[in-house]
This record gives C-alpha cells, sequence and structure tokens, in this order.
C-alpha cells in the first residue's frame, strides 16, 4: 500500500489498477461488490468499537474495553497440545506497570512484533486465575519521534484500529474489518476532492457535513457526534435523491395527457346496488378517489392497497366497468396465468350481478388460452389471433392477462385504465407501450395487499396516490391464530384431520429456505443463488409431501405445489406422464378433490378457495409477519370458522415475539410497523428490488429524516424545476435514476 501515493486516484479507478493490493484481497472484495475507488470508499461500518480511551497499564480494571500504549518485553509461543492450537504471549509495559497480551493460533505474531517496538494495543481487559490479562487485542505499531534523553516526543502514524472509535465493516471469508481498514484509509487520503453535489442550502437547512468531511467521518469519526452525522448524511442523500426522483416523476405524468373517463354519480351506485354484497365504507372511499382521477385530462396514478380478501379487486372492478361505460378499454395485469385466471372468474361473478344489457365484454388473454365472456354463463373460447383482432377493434372491453399484454402484437383502440396487480413499478413507458402512436396515456390503478408503513408510502412509493381499504367485508369471521410448539404437533395434526372430515380443506406452506454456498452437497450445486434457493424450496416441498402423505395423513387426499411445476398442461416446461401442472393442482384445489395442498411459499397470491379453513404454516419463524400475514389471508374467505397454525422449533424469545405479534395486531398495516421496526426495511421490501445501500435502508426506519428529505426535494425543485443551475445535482440524479431501475 506504500506505492498509493505515486498515483493519481478518482473514484471510478478500478482498484486492481493500485498497486500495493494483493490479487487474493481483489477476490475477496469482489464477494462484497466492491471493485473500484468509489465502491471501497462507499463499503460503510456497520458500527464502532470504542477504543478511544489509552489508559495507564496501572489503571487497568477487568471488563474494560481500552487502548493501552507500550514497549514489548518479550514475547513468546507456547502450544496447548491437549487442545492443538497455539498460543502467543507478550508482555507489554508502559511508566505504571505491565500486562500480558494473549493470542490463540496466530503464530505469526511472532515476526510482526518484537521486542523493543512501541505498539498500541486495544481489546477487552480479562481476568485471569491470578492477573488481568488483554484478550486477543488488536495492535498498531506506533512509529515515535525520540528526544535526546529516549522520551517521546509524539507519534507519527495516525492510528486506524487502536485509540479511537474503531470502525467494523461488513466482512466476508479471508477479509476482516482490519483488511479493509487497512485498504481504506490511505486510499481515502488519495482519493482526491469530491466535488459537493447536495445544494448549500440544503446542507446548511439539515446541519450535515460537506461530502468528504463526512466520507473521512464516516470512516474514522473524531467522535460518536461525527460519526452520526456523517451517517445521517449519506442516509439522507440516497433517500433526498428518491425524494427528486418521485417527485420529477409525478412532474412528468402531469405534462401528460389521459382521457377524461367521467362518471355519473347515480350510476354508479345504480352499479353498487347490484351488487350482491355491501361494498365497506373504505372500499367506497377508495372507489370516489379512483373515480375523481379518473375523470381528469392528465393520467391517474394511484396505489390501492388493503389486506387479503379487503375487496380491492371488486374496487378495481367497477373502476374497469365505468372505463368501459365511457367507451374505453381497460387492460388488467396480473403477475402470473394463475391469478389472471383467478381475476377472470372474479369479474365474471361481479358482472353478472348485472343487467345483461350492462355487462361488458371480458376477455382473458394467457399463453395458451383465449376466452370472451360476454354476459351470465355465456363464454367462449377463441383463437389468440381472432382475440387480437377482437382487442384492436375495441369489441373487447376489459381484456385480463400477465404482462404479455404489453408486447408488440398486442394493441387496443382506445386504452383508458390499466390496472396492475402487485407490481408499483410499472412506468411511463410501459405504460406508452401499450398505446403505441397515442397522444394520450392510460390511467393507472395498482393494487397491492401487502401493507406499506407510512415511511416507507413517503419514499419508495412516493410517486403514487394512496388509496387504503381498511375493512374486511361483513360477516368475515376472525381468523383463529395459534403458535404451535414441538409438543402440540400431533395434536394440531388430529384437530386439522377432524376439520378435514368435516369437508373443510387445509394448505401447508414449507419453510423458508437459505441454502448455504458452501456445502457441495446442496442440489443444484454450481446453479446462481436463486436456483438454489428454488430447488431447496422444491426438496422441502417435497419432503413434507411425504411426511404427510404417507406417515401423518395417509387417509387423506394429499398434494403438492412447487415452482419447478409446468404452469399448465402443454406448457413448454415438459408435463411428464401422471405429472400434473400447477393450473390442474389448482383446479382440483378449488374443486374439493384435495384435502391439503402442500406448497413453497411463493404459493401465488389472491388464490380464493373459500372451502380452505386451515393454513399451517411450518417453520414459521423463518418468514417476515407481512409474509405471515398474507399466507394467512388465503383462509377465512367464506362462511366457516378458520384457522392458522404457526409451527415452529425455535426456542428464541424473539422468535415468538414476532409470533406473537401476528396474533395481536389489528391490521396489516400496523403489522407492517412491527416488521419494519424488527426487520428493518432491507428485508420488509427487498435490498435489491430498490437499489439503495444499507445506510439509506436504514434511514427508511427514521420518519423525520424521511419527511426533510422530501421538503428538501421540493424546495430544490420549487427553485430549479429542471435542475440546470445545479449539473452536479441532475448529473447525480440521473445516476441514481440508473442505478435503482425506478422505471
Amino acid at each position: 500500500m506504500r506505492r498509493l501515493t505515486e498515483m493519481g486516484l478518482t473514484l471510478q479507478t478500478p482498484l486492481y489498477q493500485i498497486k500495493g493490493i494483493p490479487p487474493r484481497f481483489l477476490k475477496r472484495l469482489e464477494r462484497l461488490k466492491i471493485f473500484t475507488v468509489k465502491d471501497l470508499l462507499w463499503h460503510f461500518p456497520s458500527r464502532y468499537e470504542d477504543f478511544s480511551e489509552v489508559i495507564p497499564i496501572g489503571n487497568l480494571e477487568p471488563g474494560q474495553q481500552v487502548t493501552v500504549e507500550g514497549i514489548i518485553r518479550d514475547i513468546k509461543l507456547r502450544r496447548s497440545f491437549r487442545r492443538r492450537f497455539v498460543i502467543v504471549e507478550a508482555r507489554i509495559a508502559d511508566d505504571s506497570g505491565e500486562i500480558k497480551a494473549v493470542w490463540f493460533n496466530q503464530p505469526y505474531l511472532l515476526n510482526t512484533l518484537r521486542p523493543g517496538q512501541r505498539a498500541n494495543f486495544a481489546g477487552k481487559v480479562s481476568l485471569g486465575e491470578n492477573e488481568i490479562y488483554l484478550s486477543h487485542p488488536a495492535y498498531e505499531l506506533i512509529s515515535a519521534r525520540m528526544n535526546a534523553d529516549d522520551t517521546q516526543i509524539s507519534a507519527d502514524t495516525e492510528t486506524r484500529h487502536t485509540a479511537r472509535l474503531v470502525p467494523v465493516y461488513p466482512e466476508t471469508r479471508g477479509l476482516t474489518s482490519k483488511g479493509i481498514r487497512f485498504l481504506v484509509q490511505p486510499i481515502l487520503k488519495n482519493a482526491g476532492v469530491i466535488p459537493e453535489w447536495l445544494p448549500e442550502e440544503t446542507l446548511e437547512a439539515m446541519g450535515l457535513p460537506e461530502i468528504n468531511a463526512a466520507l473521512n467521518e464516516v470512516h474514522f469519526p473524531t467522535n460518536e457526534e461525527s460519526a452520526l452525522a456523517a451517517k445521517k448524511r449519506f442516509s439522507f442523500e440516497d433517500l433526498f435523491l428518491l425524494q427528486l426522483t418521485n417527485l420529477r416523476h409525478k412532474m412528468k405524468l402531469a405534462k401528460e395527457k389521459a382521457p377524461p373517463l367521467k362518471a355519473d354519480i347515480g350510476r354508479v351506485k345504480e352499479i353498487i346496488g347490484a351488487l350482491p354484497f355491501e361494498l365497506t365504507v373504505s372500499q367506497k372511499k377508495s372507489l370516489w378517489e379512483i373515480i375523481q382521477d379518473m375523470g381528469k385530462a392528465r393520467p391517474m396514478n394511484r396505489l390501492l392497497q388493503g389486506d387479503v380478501g379487503s375487496g380491492k379487486t371488486v374496487v378495481a372492478a367497477i373502476a374497469a366497468l365505468l372505463a368501459a361505460e365511457s367507451v374505453h378499454q381497460s387492460a388488467f395485469m396480473a403477475p402470473t396465468e394463475i391469478l389472471a385466471r383467478q381475476h377472470f372468474s372474479t369479474l365474471k361473478k361481479i358482472f353478472a350481478a348485472l343487467p345483461m344489457e350492462k355487462q361488458p365484454e371480458v376477455g382473458l388473454l394467457v399463453s395458451k388460452e383465449a376466452k370472451i365472456f360476454y354476459e351470465n354463463d355465456l363464454e367462449t373460447e377463441v383463437s389468440k389471433a381472432e382475440f387480437k383482432k377482437k382487442a384492436e377493434s375495441g369489441t373487447v372491453k376489459i381484456v385480463v392477462g400477465t404482462h404479455a399484454l404489453i408486447q408488440n402484437d398486442v394493441a387496443f383502440k382506445n386504452l383508458g385504465l390499466v390496472i396492475v396487480d402487485e407490481q408499483h413499478r410499472f412506468g411511463v413507458a410501459q405504460r406508452q407501450a401499450l398505446v403505441r402512436g397515442k397522444k394520450t396515456l392510460p390511467h393507472f390503478l395498482s393494487m397491492s395487499a401487502t401493507p406499506i408503513p407510512r415511511t416507507l408510502m413517503l419514499t419508495v412509493f412516493g410517486d403514487l396516490d394512496i388509496s387504503i381499504i381498511t375493512e374486511l367485508p361483513s360477516g368475515r369471521k376472525p381468523i383463529i391464530t395459534k403458535i404451535v410448539a414441538p409438543a402440540n404437533r400431533y395434536k394440531a395434526y388430529q384437530f386439522i384431520r377432524e376439520q378435514i372430515k368435516k369437508g373443510r380443506q387445509a394448505f401447508v406452506i414449507c419453510p423458508r429456505i437459505e441454502p448455504s454456498e458452501t456445502k457441495s452437497e446442496e442440489p443444484g450445486n454450481g446453479k446462481s443463488y436463486s436456483q438454489k434457493i428454488a430447488l431447496w424450496e422444491v426438496k422441502s416441498v417435497k419432503e413434507e409431501y411425504e411426511k404427510l402423505s404417507k406417515n401423518v395423513f395417509p387417509d387423506l387426499r394429499v398434494e403438492m405445489l412447487h415452482g419447478q411445476m409446468p404452469a399448465f398442461s402443454g406448457h413448454k416446461k415438459k408435463t411428464l406422464p401422471g405429472i400434473k401442472s400447477k393450473a390442474e393442482i389448482m383446479k382440483d384445489f378449488a374443486a374439493g378433490k384435495i384435502d391439503i395442498l402442500v406448497s413453497t411459499s411463493v404459493i401465488e397470491v389472491g388464490v380464493d378457495v373459500p372451502n380452505s379453513t386451515i393454513m399451517m404454516i411450518e417453520g414459521a419463524d423463518r418468514f417476515g409477519l407481512a409474509q405471515l400475514y398474507q399466507f394467512r389471508g388465503r383462509v377465512g374467505r367464506g362462511y366457516h370458522q378458520s384457522f392458522c397454525f404457526l409451527f415452529t422449533d425455535s426456542s428464541a424469545k424473539t422468535a415468538n415475539e414476532r409470533l406473537k405479534a401476528i396474533i395481536e395486531a389489528k391490521n396489516g398495516f400496523e403489522l407492517a410497523e412491527k416488521d419494519l421496526k424488527m426487520r428493518g426495511p432491507g428485508e420488509f421490501i427487498g435490498q435489491k428490488q430498490t437499489g439503495l445501500p444499507d445506510v439509506a435502508m436504514r434511514g427508511l426506519q427514521d420518519f423525520e429524516l424521511i419527511k426533510s428529505s422530501r421538503e428538501a426535494a421540493v424546495k430544490a425543485l420549487e427553485k430549479d424545476k429542471n435542475l440546470k443551475n445545479n449539473p452536479l445535482l441532475a448529473g447525480k440524479l440521473s445516476e441514481f435514476e440508473e442505478r435503482i431501475h425506478q422505471e
């Protein structure tokens, strides 16, 4: 690392070009996704160890975490043959006394630490049989300038590992925090001055440090306050950029044109009155917000949130019907074919309640099939080519399908509304693909059953207006939820058998698997991490299926469902003789031909089988609270009492506290707030989904910081709408938008 000063470094300099970094270090850094100077400098500490207090040896007490500065009097190695490891012991002395330092299995220290050297030793003071000692301390040689009488004037070396707040980094095998500190300090000094891109007034208003000062303080802080201020700056800047992105996205949409789909209030009341059930207050409120947006000449961009089974699809269906009555088409998109079919079935039931002359034509377009529903039980299969002609001519008013609807060979005559399930990041470019050559964009409504805490609403989904359905339809019975300890497992099995004998059905969700990347005996060795997870989960489902079908419930009809099965018969994944497709399994389950369905954790969102009243979740402690809440929502959709059993083998107090939160939470939104606090936003929404670094993800839990970042973004755009006067900020924003793939 001595040669670093010989070359000018920029943030873009690849680390392999820097002399002094061993190739083995480069490979380990790559495992941490660190390739350039910027990657390394933005690899922030996760915490700090406080070794700032330098205490004379004579004043040391057991339990202290300190730094000692002294002269090495002697150092020796001895072997422990009984435990088969080596012990290195050194005697360190200062003017006040001596202390022993002990390290295990580090024989190389005999060549590094030599008698007569002055060094710092940072660690915990432990109590032995007869004396105190330093257990496995970090060490740092001190190059001191001395007077003629052999007294020290000053130390020339700036410390990295001792006598300060010491940064502790996310590590990888073979690369410790000490190694990372060795790399960071000289590179930080030679990286040059980084231009400040945050507006000066923003820094002043927020009390944030300038970028170069913040970078130094985040890695090697002067004190705890400066470390917190530096971390706050980096949390703020990514949240600020995300807020700017959302606000600019809103501004861009506001300039676009959309067909104003006006709705007559009398007609809306007539539609609601014809339904075979009463809409809840929040369903009506959400519908009114959507109707108002659709009536404007600029595109609606709204997220409809509600618990599983709260009736979001009904609200979306009425919006699509009103679009049809305004002579415009709707595209209703789902993430999977199974869910697309589910929505098609739901729309048919809703529209069948209307007078025949008021029922719109609804179409289903999936990979191997096209259908059109005309009225009541009048439904027919058509060729895909014929279906596409009808869509292009405007005959089919509501088209249900997957994202295949935005492909080049699908065209609409007058698309006015796009409804997307669980896909909030459906962007402007995709909407324009749906209306090629047209001057207007459709209105956009996204639906989500994942309750989103208010902090995330303001940031990750800040470009969307939000409507929330807070109630479940009347008549729904609360789902009885129980945590099942290992000792009560077979009692729960017996209860499930009794319920099934009464005609009910059950889901069994297998535990989430996190495969180790080091075990050679894993299924799918050599495959990507996500492929390994998929294969492990299939293995988990098969094992659970074998256990339940042969040992626990041999008298019941048990089937399994997992991601490696073909989606439909004749699917491009070859269906072997006797192997059913996912669609066939779900059809049989809905028809009551299967008593127990064993599935992976990715069981299709929105699957609606009213007769299924039992949700059994194995390894419940491995899932997030929001995900458990969604699983539970698969039952409780009929008139019978439903049950959710959370099986866990964990005796950990925290695991049981998390599971108790499921029982105690009044609704999904309260639970989502708890989930966010317990697991952090990185796990809650997925680190890769947002592209935000760790420090910004932690910032998502700071409501005041989020509020401030939004206010600062609004002020910045009010002052300079196109950021022409701040090209550094404009460039940073473009880089950020590209990084997080906001579209």
